[in-house]
């Protein structure tokens, strides 16, 4: 009786479809990138945490820096779309104001979005001048939504100035928080963004964002 074929080992399954081999690759380098840096990782590296011989990457990129740049671009892409389901949820400019700063922060500190924000705030340098200005296109799609919410939470008398400036300043504070939250320390990500919000934006209303549509 002929023995039973053994079961199938993982390189003899079928192989994953490319744009699910090449999401999984920008995944584990945005890990990467931000636990070695964009410079100090190299092509083997990417290639081993994805089980990819290293000349297999360039099926999917054609060098190292687009990768980099699709990593930058999942980051942007993903505080875009959560940023952009938060504000939906709410007419009111409070409301609307007070979701998209906690989108941003959970996000950038524990979101999907996590490692490749931080990639996308310290390896902008290492991008050429044609790659910088293709994600400035993203990163300006980004700002142009935060403006946008910030002057209807002006017109509300919500936050006074400059808006462009308090744009610059929020956004800015906001990721520089990368460089000094600890995970697991004295507070969360969650309890962390309240506190900031309160502080940033002392003008909205407490439980702004939070519940159903206010309507105010």
């Amino acid at each position: 009786m002929p023995a039973t074929p053994d079961a199938p080992t993982p390189s003899a399954t079928p192989d994953a479809s490319p744009d699910s081999r090449r999401d999984e690759l920008v995944s584990a380098a945005a890990r990467l990138f931000r636990e070695l840096g964009y410079e100090r990782t190299t092509v083997r590296e990417l290639a081993k945490a994805v089980g990819l011989q290293s000349g297999s990457l360039f099926h999917h990129f054609r060098n190292k820096e687009e990768i980099l740049m699709a990593v930058m671009a999942q980051g942007i892409e993903a505080v875009i779309r959560l940023g952009n389901a938060a504000v939906a949820r709410y007419t009111d400019p409070a409301d609307r104001l007070a979701a998209l700063f906690r989108s941003h922060m959970i996000t950038l500190l524990e979101g999907v979005g996590h490692d490749a924000m931080i990639a996308l705030l310290y390896e902008w340098r290492s991008l050429s001048p044609q790659g910088r200005e293709e994600i400035v296109v993203l990163r300006d799609a980004y700002e142009a939504l935060w403006q946008s919410v910030l002057d209807d939470a002006a017109k509300a008398g919500l936050v006074h100035g400059d808006t462009r400036i308090l744009r610059r300043f929020i956004l800015g504070g906001m990721n520089w928080t990368v460089q000094w939250f600890q995970p697991g320390g004295s507070q969360s990500a969650a309890e962390l963004t309240e506190r900031m919000l309160a502080s940033v934006l002392p003008g909205l209303p407490p439980g702004a964002g939070l519940g159903q549509d206010s309507g105010r």
